[in-house]
């Protein structure tokens, strides 16, 4: 597995790298205790993307049929189509680690 997705709700307390950074953070210290993920490591960047209310069911479905998704397109693959869907203006040199 090279990526994960998340449907997370947030409340305006606190901004999104900072809620990345506590997820990687408890994440790396519990996989490092399961066994033999030693070299384990998150990416530096991350992709965050906001939806409505209206969207969650679908997200939910997304998210659960991940495996689905993947077997059809790479992560790179998605998460490309993604950026261009939203419209968000990228630079290759910059996405990937």
């Amino acid at each position: 597995m090279n990526h994960i997705h998340l449907l997370i709700s947030q409340g305006r307390t606190s901004g999104i790298s900072e809620l990345i950074g506590d997820v990687k953070r408890s994440s790396s210290l519990w996989i490092k205790t399961q066994g033999d993920f030693h070299n384990f490591y998150w990416q530096e960047g991350y992709g965050a993307f906001s939806i409505g209310q209206s969207q969650v069911n679908q997200v939910v479905e997304y998210i659960r049929n991940q495996k689905v998704h993947h077997g059809k397109s790479d992560f790179k693959v998605e998460f490309r189509d993604l950026l261009e869907k939203y419209q968000v203006k990228y630079d290759e040199r910059y996405v990937w680690d």
